[in-house]
């Protein structure tokens, strides 16, 4: 199987109008031929540098067998648990490929303490640090989650007696800072084509070195993208990404029943493919939300809200087994269906997203926004200034707004409706859980009700690893959203040695300078919920949301 797409409806009227366009522009063959001119005279210097994603399969091939190497090397010394260190595209195409592949790999791309000590220890089923390999994943060498990370990883095998050059392995551009404190240190380094952004890399090194070494066969899911690589490069209606860039980007602009649709509403039914709407949420978020505009993906489930009675604003992709054999039902109506191999779909959505960012006028490839909120958490780590809004305590939970209005009902369930009111008719509610992802999994459901409260999109993420993909769409999209922060209170907290903060202080600094650039700069209304007993209160978040 390599790509299907099934259109009906009014989407499948705005692709037959927007696919000449792209197709008279040459825009499939330029791609692959590198053309860097492709987003404009603004976009070609960074584009000339990150372009390396169309020759990815090709590049990584000679990969595929240094890494079972090393794979076969460390089974054989009873070391089969796999953590990957990584942090945006770094992480989620891992987790991807793991999932789907059905192989255990413990993504850590999380600050919180719990969590943290939780992917050192392992657990009896998957082994302990004894069977633990670590895989360090950081492009720029510089992310501060990542080194954090190694950190306390390398403490924590010295403790055992483990010599930490035998259980760290690094992924990383050639000449950063990190691959040239690993390689003077004796460390194990893969190096990544640094032609491919972060977002981009899924078939490069970041994806296939910690899912090779975790058991996936990624020679296979080489394969599977290579089979695509012919169809995305040709000018032709055929073309599944021209027409999955028309769908999610096209529009007059002018024609109501045309006009593009600014929320990408990712829903899969039945598919096998596990984890991939995440993956497609940061590089669809991130390559296009910029200059006020973009598309903001949002990931769902079949029984979501806005799925039931889909917003004007919203377009629906669902992932199925089979999208021409799929039995239509009346609601399905206008929906995007796409099937095909991971390997394959990788490498459309890229494509795809690539050639939205020429429709949309901005430049795919960059991230302005990004650093902002990171510039926020070190200035707050440096300073330890007590905050600028106050706490108060409503329902047991800890409350703060970035303005006092939100505040007057005196309930948890008036803040959130105060929130909700600020929604603009073409807005979103984005929720960014800053906490133990493993023990409050059930925050997820909160989407849902969230969704089905404030009528709008809802989009969930769990902090800060959504700072490094969607938080650029907060900033640099339509300023059309409003913010939920949850956080948690916990006793447990973990130093990160040579560093003069801890992993908590360090959530705590990454959640409330993402808060400060959200109200401050960009004047975005924020709530930020803290739990002071973290399984009791979910409850509390739960009644207030309906």
């Amino acid at each position: 199987m390599t790509f299907d797409i099934h259109l009906t409806g009014h989407v499948k009227a705005l692709v037959h109008e927007t696919l000449p366009g792209l197709i008279a522009d040459l825009v499939a063959s330029g791609i692959t031929a590198g053309d860097s001119s492709l987003w404009g005279p603004d976009a070609e210097a960074e584009a000339s540098q990150r372009l390396g994603w169309v020759q990815a399969v090709s590049v990584s091939e000679p990969l595929v067998p240094e890494i079972e190497a090393l794979r076969a090397e460390l089974v054989a010394k009873g070391i089969t648990r796999v953590v990957l260190a990584g942090m945006g595209g770094s992480s989620l195409a891992p987790e991807v490929i793991a999932q789907t592949s059905g192989v255990p790999l413990v993504i850590l791309d999380s600050t919180a303490p719990s969590q943290v000590l939780a992917a050192i220890d392992g657990d009896t089923e998957a082994g302990g640090l004894e069977q633990t390999v670590l895989v360090v994943s950081s492009k720029s060498g510089s992310t501060v989650e990542t080194d954090s990370a190694k950190r306390v990883f390398e403490a924590a095998f010295r403790d055992l007696g483990i010599d930490p050059l035998e259980r760290i392995v690094v992924v990383t551009d050639p000449g950063s800072p990190l691959d040239q404190s690993a390689r003077a240190d004796g460390y194990r380094v893969f190096n990544a084509d640094p032609t491919v952004g972060g977002r981009y890399s899924a078939l490069t090194a970041f994806g296939l070195v910690p899912t090779g070494l975790a058991g996936v066969d990624i020679a296979e899911l080489l394969e599977e993208a290579e089979a695509t690589l012919l169809e995305v490069a040709i000018d032709s209606t055929d073309n599944p990404a021209l027409v999955l860039a028309a769908a999610i980007a096209g529009g007059t602009g002018t024609d109501s029943a045309l006009a593009r649709r600014d929320k990408l509403g990712l829903v899969s039914d039945g598919t096998h493919l596990i984890g991939l709407p995440d993956w497609i949420e940061q590089l669809v978020a991130e390559s296009t939300g910029k200059k006020g505009t973009g598309i903001l993906p949002v990931v769902l489930l079949p029984v979501s809200p806005e799925v039931d009675s889909t917003p004007a604003d919203m377009q629906i992709v669902r992932f199925v087994d089979e999208a021409n054999a799929f039995h239509f039902r009346e609601h399905h109506e206008g929906e995007v269906l796409v099937s095909g191999s991971l390997g394959a779909q990788l490498v459309v959505w890229e494509y795809a997203t690539a050639i939205a960012g020429r429709m949309l006028g901005i430049n795919p490839f960059d991230q302005p926004d990004v650093e902002s909120a990171k510039i926020a958490a070190r200035g707050l780590l440096d300073a330890r200034p007590a905050p600028t809004t106050p706490a108060f305590a409503l329902d047991g939970v800890e409350v703060r707004v970035s303005d006092p209005a939100l505040a007057a009902s005196g309930t948890v369930a008036g803040v959130l409706d105060a929130l909700w009111a600020q929604l603009p008719e073409d807005g979103y509610v984005s929720i960014q859980a800053y906490v133990d992802r493993q023990r409050l999994s059930q925050l997820q459901g909160l989407r849902e009700l969230v969704a089905a409260d404030s009528g709008r999109p809802t989009t969930f993420g769990w902090g800060p690893r959504f700072l490094h993909s969607t938080g650029q769409f907060h900033k640099g999209g339509p300023a059309v959203g409003v913010f939920l922060q949850i956080l948690e209170q916990t006793d447990v907290d973990l130093e990160i040695p040579g560093r003069p903060f801890t992993f908590g202080e360090l959530i705590a600094a990454q959640a409330a300078g993402d808060a400060s650039v959200l109200a401050d700069e960009h004047g975005r209304p924020v709530v930020t919920l803290t739990l002071t007993d973290p399984q009791a209160e979910v409850l509390t978040l739960f009644e207030a949301a309906q």
